[in-house]
């Protein structure tokens, strides 16, 4: 008889027990005009040092251009993140 008085006490709380919130997964953050709101200082710098790593692989990496690769990354993630008419 034990078994089941604990089976309907289960049974009984699961009609009771609150129900979960759904989960929402979060769009991803695209280059518009509201990536900038989107995105964390630490996010636009990781964007800038891909940008700068590709430019610099497209050189073949010579040494001496690190900043201007920084520069002109950094010019263009800004452009992106910023959007037309911004």
């Amino acid at each position: 008889m034990a078994v089941k008085k604990e089976s309907e006490r289960r049974s009984a709380e699961r009609r009771t027990a609150p129900k979960a919130a759904p989960k929402v997964t979060p769009k991803p953050a695209a280059f518009n005009n509201t990536a900038r709101a989107d995105l964390s200082p630490d996010e636009v710098r990781k964007l800038i040092s891909e940008a700068a790593y590709y430019r610099a692989k497209q050189r073949g990496f010579q040494p001496g251009h690190e900043l201007e690769d920084w520069i002109q990354a950094e010019a263009e993630v800004t452009r992106r993140l910023n959007g037309p008419g911004r």
